[in-house]
C-alpha cells in the first residue's frame, strides 16, 4: 500500500505537511506496513517556497526586508540546486503581516518584495520563480520596481513615495536606473488568478475589500491603477493590464510581466512540475489531497483539482479531506475526487475547529477510519 498525500493548507490551522504527517498516522493506524509519501504543495500562494524547497532539496534563505508598512522583518526565500530562486511575495508583502486594524492599500506596498529579488541577485541567481498571492497590497507592483531602481515621479519630478495612494501623485515613470543586472534575468510568476489589473474584474474591486479596501474607495484605486497602466505603456508598449493575472497580488502580476519579462504560469502546475509530484504519484495506490473548506469554487484551477486532475491521468483512486465542506462540492466528483469528506467529527465552533492539535487529531481520524474501511473491503 503507497499513498501519496499532497494537501493544500488549512489557512489559519494547520500546514499543508501537517496535515499529510496527520493523515500518515491514520493510514499507518491501519496498515501499519503502509508507505505514505508527504508532498508538500503549493499554488502560488502561501507555502510555495516550502513547498518547493522541500521537493527539489534545496535550502532555505532569510533575508532583511521591508514588510507592507515598511516595518523591518525577516522573510524567507528558497535557493534551489540549480541555482534559481523562489520568493513567495507574501513572505515580505503578504495580508497575514499586517492585523485587521492596519489593513490600508493606501500605505501598503510591495518594497520587500524588490529587496527579496536584490538579496538573491547579489547571491548571483538569475533565474527566479515568484509566487504571488495572499498580498496585503494594491499598488502595482510599484514598490517592488521601487526596490529595483526604477522611480516613479510626481510632476516636479519627486519620488512619489511608498501605497497605493501615492499612486495618486504619479505623473512620470523613470526606468533608466533600474538594476542592471535584471537584464540578465529570467521571471516565471506562479498564479492562478486570472483577473485583469483594473475593471469590476481587476485587482481592485475583487480583492480589494478584503485588504481594507472600502466600497467608496474602490474606484479611486482603480483609476490609479489604470492611470499607472497608461503611463506605463506610453515606455512599455507591450505591456497589457488586460492579461489574465496581471491584477495578482494587487497588480503585482501587471509590474512583473511588464518591467521584468516574466512569464506567468499556473501555480499548480510549477509546484507539481517543480516538486516532482507527478511521479510520485504515477507508483501510488491512493491520493489524498484536500484545503480548509472546499466547495464548488474549488474545481476552478484550486490545488486539489489540479492534484485529481494529475490523478486520474494514471487512474489513481483521490480522496480529498476538508475542514469543511460546503454545499455545491459534490461538482469536485466531476473532475477526478472520488471521495470527500470533511474531517470534523462533531459539532464544534470555529476556534476549536481551527486549533492546531483539533485539526490534526481529527485528520488522523478521518484517514483511520476511511483506510480501515478499504483494508476491510480488500480483505473480503
Amino acid at each position: 500500500m503507497k499513498v501519496v498525500c499532497a494537501i493544500d493548507s488549512f489557512k489559519g490551522s494547520i500546514s499543508g505537511i501537517e496535515a499529510g504527517e496527520a493523515a500518515a498516522l491514520g493510514i499507518k493506524d491501519a496498515y501499519p506496513d503502509a508507505e505514505v509519501v508527504i508532498c508538500p504543495v503549493a499554488d502560488g500562494g502561501e507555502g510555495t517556497t516550502a513547498a518547493i524547497v522541500s521537493g527539489a532539496g534545496g535550502e532555505l534563505r532569510i533575508s532583511r526586508v521591508s514588510d507592507p508598512l515598511g516595518r523591518i522583518i525577516d522573510a524567507s526565500w528558497g535557493l534551489l540546486p540549480s541555482g534559481a530562486a523562489v520568493i513567495e511575495m507574501s513572505s515580505a508583502a503578504g495580508i497575514t503581516l499586517v492585523s485587521d486594524e492596519e489593513r490600508n492599500p493606501l500605505e501598503s506596498d510591495t518594497y520587500g518584495v524588490g529587496e527579496l529579488i536584490i538579496s538573491a541577485l547579489d547571491l548571483g541567481v538569475r533565474n527566479f520563480l515568484i509566487g504571488i498571492g495572499g498580498s496585503a497590497t494594491n499598488d502595482g507592483g510599484v514598490g517592488m520596481l521601487r526596490a529595483l531602481g526604477f522611480a516613479f515621479l510626481d510632476k516636479n519630478g519627486e519620488p512619489i513615495g511608498r501605497g497605493a495612494g501615492a499612486l495618486a501623485r504619479l505623473a512620470k515613470i523613470d526606468i533608466s536606473g533600474a538594476d542592471k543586472r535584471l537584464a540578465e534575468c529570467s521571471f516565471t510568476v506562479a498564479s492562478d488568478v486570472k483577473n485583469p489589473l483594473t475593471g469590476p474584474l481587476g485587482a481592485t474591486y475583487v480583492y480589494g475589500p478584503q485588504k481594507g479596501v472600502d466600497e467608496g474607495t474602490r474606484p479611486t484605486l482603480d483609476g490609479y491603477l489604470a492611470h499607472y497602466a497608461s503611463l506605463t505603456r506610453s515606455i512599455i508598449p507591450d505591456a497589457d493590464p488586460d492579461m489574465q493575472g496581471a491584477g495578482a497580488a494587487g497588480g503585482l502580476g501587471f509590474a512583473l510581466t511588464s518591467y521584468l519579462g516574466a512569464k506567468l504560469r499556473s501555480g499548480v502546475d510549477v509546484v507539481i512540475r517543480a516538486t516532482g509530484l507527478e511521479e510520485k504519484i504515477r507508483g501510488a495506490d491512493f491520493v489524498i489531497t484536500g484545503e480548509g473548506r472546499m466547495d464548488a469554487q474549488s474545481a476552478m484551477g484550486k490545488l486539489p483539482a489540479g492534484i485529481a486532475a494529475l490523478a486520474k491521468k494514471y487512474g489513481k483512486p483521490v480522496i480529498a479531506l476538508a475542514g469543511s465542506v460546503a454545499d455545491g462540492a459534490e461538482v469536485l466528483n466531476e473532475i477526478g475526487i472520488d471521495f470527500l469528506q470533511s474531517i470534523l467529527r462533531a459539532p464544534t465552533d470555529l476556534a476549536a475547529a481551527m486549533n492546531k492539535e483539533n485539526a490534526a487529531n481529527n485528520m488522523r481520524a478521518a484517514t483511520r477510519q476511511i483506510f480501515t474501511l478499504i483494508k476491510t473491503i480488500r480483505q473480503n
